[in-house]
């Protein structure tokens, strides 16, 4: 048995039978979100310092210009220059690529998860102390089969992953080229949603949908503190 199948495959096969059993009241997709909505507490130090990362990112963009201009013709100073700034600021400008790499395991878990589905051979990677269910209801409130594709819940994650993006952007807009993309992903990201659900079980979409809007309420708690600091930082200087 893998070290992959053990460490993960198996632990959220086991949470989501049993929040199915005794918390989401015999539906799959309140379980789906119960499980993601524990995977993101689990995880919320990452997320958080991630998207403090991004937006802080954006904020010194223009002091980040003026280092390339001011050192365009030596390398070396303009590497120490940045990695000098991105040190005052406390900032990781890798921390959004470890998050992609943190969330990755679990598509493919939950992926190989609903492509096996719930079989007998499925159940035998229960713990001895979670009780096999007499069968799976793949219904979402009754309404979504979770085995097959969705349009309605294609559509909300891709809803929800534009208003992530458009959280994400500093409020005053500039001309500068990390502007322009992070103003691209606000696009891409949506499309590459749509392009990527479509041929997933709704059963992944209920999880990347509930996994957004987690994303949402989280970034606006990190605005909202950034812009208090930013208040305070310029109250302590008059």
């Amino acid at each position: 048995m893998s070290i992959f199948h053990t460490i993960l495959y198996q632990p959220l096969f086991n949470a989501l039978v049993f929040l199915y059993e005794n918390i989401a009241f015999e539906d799959l997709g309140i379980a789906i979100i119960l499980l993601t909505l524990i995977i993101r507490f689990i995880l919320y130090p990452l997320f958080y310092k991630s998207f403090k990362n991004q937006t802080l990112m954006q904020k010194i963009q223009p002091e980040i210009k003026k280092i390339q201009h001011d050192h365009k013709d030596n390398k070396e100073k303009q590497a120490q220059a940045m990695i000098e700034l991105y040190r005052r600021h406390k900032v990781n400008p890798f921390s959004s690529f470890l998050l992609i790499l943190v969330q990755l395991p679990v598509l493919i878990v939950l992926y190989r998860l609903f492509l096996n589905g719930f079989s007998p051979e499925a159940f035998a990677d229960l713990y001895a102390f979670v009780p096999q269910p007499a069968e799976i209801n793949n219904f979402f409130l009754g309404l979504i089969d979770l085995q097959k594709r969705s349009i309605l819940v294609v559509v909300l994650a891709v809803v929800l992953q534009y208003f992530q993006g458009r959280l994400s952007l500093p409020k005053k807009t500039s001309d500068d080229p990390a502007a322009k993309v992070s103003r691209s992903m606000v696009v891409i990201g949506p499309v590459l949603t749509l392009v990527i659900l479509t041929s997933l079980p709704a059963a992944i979409g209920v999880y990347w949908l509930a996994s957004s809007a987690f994303s949402i309420v989280q970034q606006i708690i990190v605005n909202k503190k950034l812009r208090k600091e930013d208040d305070t930082r310029i109250s302590d200087k008059s």
